[in-house]
């Protein structure tokens, strides 16, 4: 049995005795539970125990000294898109020079410019790109995944980039969750027979994927100028049918109807949010579907940031996400997410530390295992540098503050 013990932590972040499971929401979001001068055990690849330093085992076959660094629970990000062919620069510039991401789409651009890379890039340059990615992510805290398909909109397309995703889950340290997301966006050939795209999502990629077992959830894109809430509630249903779950994009810029839509199907998780008033925060309240933002997004093509303060003080569980894509979010940096919901949503940093882990593992139904520092979960963690308090974390937002990564009980 291999044991690493952690000595001399500053904070232990979220350690949690109850190993609480469920989504933290509303004000309880304020209240992080923290043990100062702390240690923890770990037992293959399981948290044994953790207490103050005074009642710390002496023994262990690895050691680490914290040197008064804090431990955090792994980042759990559930909204990415790190399978994809090629980087989106030109059209950075493109909307530096006035254009809108709207307008850049209508011109071929944005997803449809991915989707054109992808579909004659190889596989294994494909899985090759996204293993980078995925191992800059993992340096930087993250121990828990979801990852989207969307760029292919071929059925051959979609197919390649699931099997990358299920090649990283093989490979990977740590879980991954798959989407498929072949109603990101209607393909130029398409635009003018949208029931026969709809038609072809439905009727040959679903039963594909669900053949080959390629996801786990049905992603959407319901909103202005990509799909509508009568076409994602039939593509949802069909999902189901096949036994993937929805989990979609929803009012990113628009109030589309899309956070209602997602709850009445039951959704895991309705993404983005950036247009979000009281009829969505009420429909959210009515259902058990999760409220996942994505600041970076926001940040990145200056649009509104969701309104994260409205939507804790109403009593939701809010989860944060990075969107890594080439597109719209081009980091999957999470402190940086979780900085920006500070700056940019009004969010405390307990609150954002929660929305980042526990609520981020809810959102990819791995709260048993992820999340919080708790007895008998799985010991993804990362350990900083010396730092003064745990508002330090995104008040320090440019600073690269992660001293170890901890998967599975090693240090990675």
């Amino acid at each position: 049995m291999a044991s690493l013990l952690i000595r001399n932590i500053h904070t232990l972040v979220l350690a949690d005795k109850t190993r609480r499971r469920t989504a933290v929401k509303g004000p309880e979001m304020a209240q992080l539970p923290c043990l100062q001068n702390a240690f923890l055990l770990c037992e293959d690849a399981i948290i044994k125990t953790f207490g103050p330093m005074e009642a710390c085992p002496e023994r262990a076959d690895t050691i680490i000294d914290a040197e008064g660094g804090m431990v955090f629970p792994s980042w759990c990000d559930s909204h990415t898109h790190i399978v994809f062919a090629a980087a989106r620069e030109e059209e950075f510039v493109d909307r530096i020079k006035g254009l809108s991401y709207e307008e850049i789409a209508a011109r071929g651009g944005g997803i449809l410019n991915s989707a054109r890379r992808l579909q004659v890039c190889s596989e294994d340059d494909l899985f090759e790109g996204a293993w980078n990615r995925l191992q800059e992510v993992i340096g930087y805290g993250t121990g828990a995944i979801e990852i989207k398909s969307g760029y292919g909109l071929t059925l051959e397309s979609e197919l390649k980039m699931l099997r990358v995703i299920r090649r990283l889950k093989e490979k990977s340290p740590i879980p991954i969750k798959a989407s498929f997301l072949g109603a990101h966006a209607i393909p130029l050939e398409y635009k003018q027979q949208r029931e026969a795209y709809i038609n072809l999502i439905i009727h040959q990629m679903l039963p594909q994927v669900a053949a080959e077992q390629l996801a786990d959830y049905c992603d959407v894109f319901c909103d202005r100028g990509f799909f509508t809430v009568a076409e994602t509630d039939q593509i949802l249903k069909a999902a189901l049918q096949y036994g993937l779950k929805p989990k979609i994009h929803a009012n990113e810029l628009d109030y589309s109807g899309g956070v209602q839509v997602g709850v009445a199907n039951g959704a895991i998780s309705v993404d983005h949010l950036e247009y979000t008033g009281p009829e969505e925060i009420a429909a959210l309240l009515d259902g058990h579907t999760l409220p996942t933002l994505l600041p970076s997004c926001a940040f990145f093509l200056g649009i509104p940031f969701a309104p994260a303060r409205q939507m804790i003080d109403a009593g939701l569980p809010v989860v944060l996400a990075s969107d890594y894509n080439p597109g719209s979010s081009p980091s999957g940096k999470m402190s940086f997410v979780v900085a920006l919901a500070c700056i940019k949503m009004n969010m405390l940093p307990e609150e954002a530390i929660y929305a980042a882990t526990l609520n981020g593992a809810c959102a990819l139904e791995l709260a048993d295992d992820y999340g919080s520092i708790a007895e008998g979960k799985k010991a993804n963690l990362f350990i900083t540098k010396p730092i003064p308090s745990i508002a330090y974390l995104p008040y320090a937002f440019g600073s690269d503050i992660v001293q170890h990564i901890i998967l599975n009980g090693q240090v990675h």
